[in-house]
């Protein structure tokens, strides 16, 4: 059973509330915390440590507390949040193979959980209905959070190798939203005129962050080896959940989208990437089974129930203002010019 559990990435939302959590767990003695900035949230009686986990000084902090747990959270999804492309992928995949690193030299170290993504599945017109977790992308991801997070359980699997007598749990979650979480799709539903691929309506799921956060607790307080896909029942199109938003969409020729990508995030509206754009046109739909037959979860909300609750928390804050409808129209104008002229230059 967990006992001491160090936590990483615990200035962010799911982090720091992840350790407020597990204070409560009769088992649970001590809970370190660790992450570069000091959190904006309680962490209660969490023991927070200022450290970068790209420093070899994690190992001495598992060390000195004995370390039975870790919990690895700080895989960050958005360039924004991370002070750019580049450091965003030191902090996911050197970071992990540092923390990785510590743990294979403690003694005291036997388990470890990830909190991971179906984004390692790829996203390409040669997908199946459904992904399993025994398959593997159709278009390996070539850039952003996809290709960190293909890195990562690369370095994790060498780990448990290294490493068999510790129980390994990967966590792969689909687009987790909820009232006070900021990603690249809530940022992408919260613009008043949404670009759109045209011709195409994928299919989405969601999982809500209460519900993220009760699988990582189940991972982290029992045995539960393996890897699990982690999702809210059932699918929403891309229209459906722009008509719930109330967000007007705007559809536009693929072969713009890169353009129209480069507008939206020179402008600071949202992170419109490459890996945004294919997921926007060919969806993604992950198997749950052996989340609930192995892992023993069963969410509280649908993945239309978890959008539903994000909506609801935003529709406050997100009226259709005619300045924000203009600033967005005369970014998505910009970049229809801008590609125009290229392609006449061609």
């Amino acid at each position: 059973m967990a006992r001491v559990v160090l936590v990483t990435g615990v200035s962010r939302d799911l982090g720091g509330r992840f350790a407020r959590i597990l204070q409560a767990e009769p088992t649970v003695e001590r809970v370190i915390g660790i992450d570069v900035i000091p959190p904006t949230l309680d962490l209660g009686r969490t023991e927070f440590v200022r450290a970068d986990i790209r420093n070899p000084v994690i190992a001495r902090v598992m060390s000195q507390a004995d370390v039975d747990t870790v919990v690895h959270m700080n895989v960050i999804a958005t360039p924004l949040s991370a002070g750019g492309r580049a450091s965003m992928k030191e902090i996911n995949v050197i970071g992990t193979m540092q923390l990785l690193a510590a743990c294979q030299k403690s003694p005291t170290v036997s388990k470890l959980v990830v909190k991971s993504s179906t984004t390692v599945y790829g996203t390409s017109s040669r997908d199946p209905a459904m992904f399993t977790e025994d398959m593997s992308a159709r278009r390996l991801p070539s850039g952003g959070f996809a290709k960190d997070s293909v890195e990562v359980e690369g370095y994790v699997r060498g780990f448990a190798r290294r490493r068999p007598d510790v129980t390994l749990t990967m966590l792969r979650f689909a687009n987790v939203v909820g009232p006070q979480l900021r990603t690249a799709l809530t940022d992408f539903l919260a613009m008043p005129v949404v670009p759109t691929p045209l011709g195409f309506d994928p299919r989405l799921q969601f999982v809500h962050a209460d519900d993220a956060l009760e699988a990582i607790r189940l991972a982290t307080v029992a045995e539960h080896p393996g890897t699990f896909n982690v999702a809210g029942d059932g699918v929403v199109t891309l229209s459906q959940a722009l008509r719930r938003a109330g967000r007007l969409a705007l559809p536009v020729p693929r072969s713009l989208g890169a353009w129209v990508g480069q507008a939206v995030r020179r402008a600071g509206v949202a992170d419109f990437s490459p890996e945004q754009l294919d997921l926007l046109t060919f969806g993604r739909v992950v198997d749950t089974t052996l989340m609930r037959t192995s892992l023993g979860f069963d969410p509280k909300f649908t993945t239309a129930g978890a959008l539903e609750d994000f909506l609801q928390a935003r529709r406050g804050a997100t009226v259709l203002h005619p300045e924000r409808v203009e600033q967005v129209e005369r970014v998505l104008s910009g970049a229809f010019a801008a590609a125009a002229g290229r392609s006449r230059v061609g």
